[in-house]
């Protein structure tokens, strides 16, 4: 009886880790210029980087931004869709992938391009809008109307990008006591303290760190152990390194850009991304330069360029790792595809595999557990 017992623990155990080695991928899409449903689910294999469709939305307006609850029961997008933009809530079966729909609020501010949520609260980055719009969520996991609406208020020196303030991503510190905000149009990061159970104040201002004019702050991301903030400024290309402290300070530490040498054309630096051993820094360029620049993190924050690679499409503006960190996938808005990287762990390296996900006007990836 001892023996059956121990063969069917081990077959369990099997079971259980070939299970973890699949993930839903969700994928959110513009609708405006292909066909598209809105939100797609696919069942990804981390093993062979293999997928398959597995559900989709139906008629949502460009849910170009998605965030996941924790529970990985609710699913909240923004619809970027100029001065009628709305954020949402979904019901998500992530064995199954379906999606239903919630409910909808206005964004207050156009063109949300970002969002966050915890148990309490969802957080959007209104672009066009230059404004962070603050929902409370209901037990249900829908969403109230907006409770806080916080307005940027400048410009910046480049006038056809920075002729006012453009909020373009909101992120938790590791802690969740403050909420960092980059402001392409003003060229800062904003640090909010955060009061999670306030009704409405919920975000107050604790300070902001000005980065290079004109550099156009877009996505950040913090090292594994929460030391360093690393950004990434879409309109030259920088990528600054800062050291972050628990008690939500900044400081520039270093600079160095991820154009190529003697590069000529436009350049449109989108997502940024550490690898889930926190050993590797992932930044993608758009327009000309459609390119994936791989950083070692070095002990003391620094970055070490490894290699740049093509993104093998136009207009890489998101792109994900999968939780093992055996591949990078790299959606494109213009090309209409996904493409699969496999990922050396150990060098940090991306090799191509062949295969893509053909899907229009991808622009937002998440992975999450089935």
């Amino acid at each position: 009886m001892k023996k059956i017992y121990v063969v069917l623990f081990s077959a369990l155990a099997v079971t259980t880790a070939e299970a973890q080695k699949k993930f839903n991928l969700l994928v959110g899409t513009y609708t405006n210029t292909c066909q598209s449903n809105g939100i797609y689910v696919y069942e990804f294999d981390a093993v062979s980087g293999d997928f398959k469709l597995k559900n989709s939305s139906e008629n949502v307006v460009s849910p170009s931004y998605l965030s996941v609850s924790a529970d990985n029961k609710f699913i909240y997008a923004v619809n970027e869709n100029g001065t009628q933009s709305a954020v949402s809530a979904f019901g998500y079966d992530s064995k199954t992938g379906k999606i239903k729909p919630i409910n909808s609020n206005a964004s207050l501010g156009a063109d949300p391009c970002h969002l966050i949520n915890d148990d309490k609260n969802v957080i959007a980055a209104n672009y066009s809008g230059g404004s962070i719009a603050v929902f409370k969520k209901n037990a249900d996991g829908s969403i109230t109307e907006g409770q806080q609406l916080i307005q940027h208020e400048g410009k910046g020196p480049n006038a056809a990008r920075q002729e006012k303030a453009h909020v373009h991503m909101v992120m938790f510190s590791p802690d969740k006591k403050f909420v960092l905000s980059n402001d392409l149009g003003l060229d800062k990061i904003f640090i909010y303290k955060y009061n999670a159970g306030a009704a409405h104040e919920i975000l107050t201002l604790k300070g902001s760190v000005e980065v290079k004019k004109g550099s156009g702050p877009r996505h950040l991301t913090f090292s594994k152990d929460g030391r360093f903030v690393y950004l990434v400024q879409e309109l030259d290309g920088t990528l600054t390194t800062l050291s972050y402290d628990k008690s939500g300070s900044l400081k520039i530490i270093a600079e160095t850009s991820i154009l190529p040498k003697d590069f000529k054309g436009g350049t449109g630096a989108a997502a940024i991304k550490i690898s889930p051993d926190g050993a590797f820094l992932y930044v993608s360029d758009r327009v000309d330069a459609n390119l994936i620049s791989v950083y070692k993190i070095l002990k003391d924050g620094a970055l070490e360029l490894v290699e740049q690679v093509s993104t093998l499409g136009k207009g890489p503006r998101d792109f994900a790792i999968d939780p093992t960190g055996n591949y990078l996938l790299v959606g494109h808005q213009y090309t209409n595809d996904i493409i699969i990287f496999k990922r050396d762990k150990s060098t940090g390296k991306l090799t191509d595999t062949k295969k893509k996900i053909e899907l229009c006007s991808p622009v937002g990836l998440v992975f999450t557990k089935i």
